[in-house]
């Protein structure tokens, strides 16, 4: 059979992409931090049910891939004992809070028929975590991973915005590098692929990722559409870079079904209002004992009305109709990627690849019928094998031996599609400072690589380098520029540059700190195998 006739009789190839990703927040300092509620909120809402939706598929034999990148920020924090433990004490405070709730409304049928809910499902939550899992998700992931249906890659180190940095070989090669040797740390074997933050792409990435042992990247559509040259079938076929790494383009219709504000999934009337919440509608002193210690009104993950259509009243959330909704709606996007496979494999000469990529957490946070959403589309897609086959991207690689070649436009996802998100003037402030902190590592680590310094030296060369990858995270420039949680992200570049121009200073005027050291290893506790030459010149 020809390569033509192959690719006309074989089902067209979906990868269904997650990327996981949360930005290190940890503060021992403080007994509860508002800010650590991001994680707990995400195990919760996210990976749990995501966990628990693929285990289930595995378990009833369903044949299934998926390709899920976990960010190394993100896989330290899950494997934090004093994380952990306070997540624990998280779920205590939201099981007693339904638990009052399931009294408070007992006059009130749908909600009380929702607080009890609620307090079912945080309990079995705390059961699974503790018990099944014992605090520890990533042997879990792991665990997905050796079944051969989930594809685990990596991220950024600290998922800092490649195209803004400076002296951009070495900086690129550290939060690179060091993600694949934690990725490898934490799941027994190195990446084969890597989600660029915020895919953002500059040309000469990608010969880092090849340097690294990474076969493939995902970058926003026109990185295909405007790459040099495009490939023939622009976002339907990989692009070989001349390093030999892929570039995999996103597909937009697949995007909009999901992402669209007017037409996506997650804004049909029957889902849960993401935007009330107990934390907001209860009187103040029920509320006082759940909230953190500035007493700040906050989320508290008990929902109790649908999305509503109209400009009535909101009305009372039904889970059951939410699902039979998410599974019409798997359905649906199903179907009209089954159509566009089948009008391209009419007329490529391989088989055809449509590269669905989203954030994890839009699956359960946002969207609390995500997780419903992905188990149905992952059950019916395998029982429609002769006409769609889902595939992760080391597998489509295999089969599609020839592709064509060229380099990626510049570019990235995000309003605008070239880094409008990360810089503007809201946040622009922030680069002179992360540039002359990039510049300073190097030099110092292309000077004490070619010498063994005293192990304090190392030490604090290392903090150092670990506090630049910290305030390189593209997750502050994003809350500056979107103007949400501006204070706490500006602290957070502020304090990592701080530490960073002290461990400097004490380094070059050689009078280390030790206790200081220790308290800033203590805080910043993040890639324990990180060495400093890792931003020094390759010879």
């Amino acid at each position: 059979m020809t390569a033509a006739a192959e690719g006309r009789s074989a089902p067209g190839d979906l990868c269904l992409v997650l990327h996981a990703h949360l930005p290190f927040v940890r503060h021992p300092e403080h007994p509860r931090f508002l800010e650590e509620d991001w994680l707990f909120e995400a195990i919760t809402e996210t990976y749990l049910p995501l966990l628990e939706a693929l285990e289930r598929l595995v378990d009833d034999c369903v044949p299934f891939r998926l390709a899920l990148s976990i960010s190394p920020t993100l896989a330290a924090m899950l494997d934090d004992p004093l994380l952990q433990d306070r997540y624990l004490v998280h779920l205590d405070d939201r099981i007693d809070l339904a638990a009052r709730e399931v009294s408070r409304t007992r006059l009130i049928p749908p909600l009380h028929a929702l607080a009890r809910s609620y307090h079912r499902i945080f309990r079995r939550t705390r059961r699974r975590y503790a018990e099944r899992y014992g605090r520890r998700l990533l042997p879990a992931f792991r665990a997905l991973q050796e079944t051969g249906a989930v594809e685990l890659i990596t991220c950024g180190a600290t998922h800092g915005f490649l195209p803004l940095m400076s002296r951009r070989p070495n900086t690129w090669r550290a939060q690179i590098h060091v993600a694949v040797a934690e990725h490898a740390r934490h799941f027994g074997r190195p990446p084969s692929g890597l989600w660029l933050p915020e895919c953002g792409y500059d040309r000469g990435i990608e010969e880092i990722l090849h340097e690294a042992g990474l076969r493939y990247f995902f970058v926003e559509t026109h990185g295909i559409t405007r790459a040099s040259p495009p490939p023939r079938w622009e976002v339907h076929e990989p692009l070989r870079t001349p390093s030999g790494v892929a570039a995999f383009g996103r597909d937009p219709d697949s995007a909009a079904s999901v992402w669209s504000a007017r037409d996506g999934y997650p804004g049909d009337p029957r889902y849960r209002e993401f935007y009330r919440d107990v934390g907001f509608d209860l009187e103040y002193g029920y509320l006082r004992p759940y909230l953190h210690g500035d007493g700040a009104r906050t989320g508290l993950g008990i929902k109790y009305y649908r999305i509503t259509g109209g400009h009535g009243p909101k009305q009372p959330y039904d889970f059951g109709r939410a699902a039979e909704r998410a599974a019409m709606h798997a359905e649906d996007f199903l179907e009209k990627r089954k159509r566009r496979l089948a009008e391209l494999r009419g007329r490529m000469d391989r088989p055809p690849l449509i590269v669905a990529p989203y954030d994890a957490e839009l699956f359960g946070h946002w969207w609390f019928e995500g997780p419903i959403w992905i188990e149905e589309l992952l059950r019916r897609a395998a029982r429609d094998a002769d006409a769609i086959r889902l595939v992760t991207p080391s597998e489509h690689l295999g089969r599609t031996p020839e592709q064509a070649t060229g380099l990626p436009c510049p570019s990235s996802w995000g309003r605008g599609g070239f880094a409008e998100v990360w810089l503007n003037d809201r946040n622009d402030w922030i680069y002179p400072h992360l540039h002359r902190a990039e510049g300073r590592l190097v030099e110092l680590a292309n000077r004490f690589a070619r010498s063994a310094p005293a192990p304090p030296a190392e030490r604090a060369l290392s903090q150092a380098a670990r506090e630049l990858l910290l305030a390189q995270s593209s997750d502050w420039a994003f809350i500056i520029g979107m103007g949400t949680m501006v204070d706490y992200a500006t602290g957070r570049i502020e304090a990592h540059l701080g530490r960073f121009d002290m461990l400097v200073r004490a380094l070059l005027e050689e009078r280390i700190d030790e206790r200081a050291l220790s308290e800033f290893e203590e805080k910043d506790n993040l890639f324990p195998s990180l060495d400093y030459r890792v931003f020094a010149d390759r010879i």
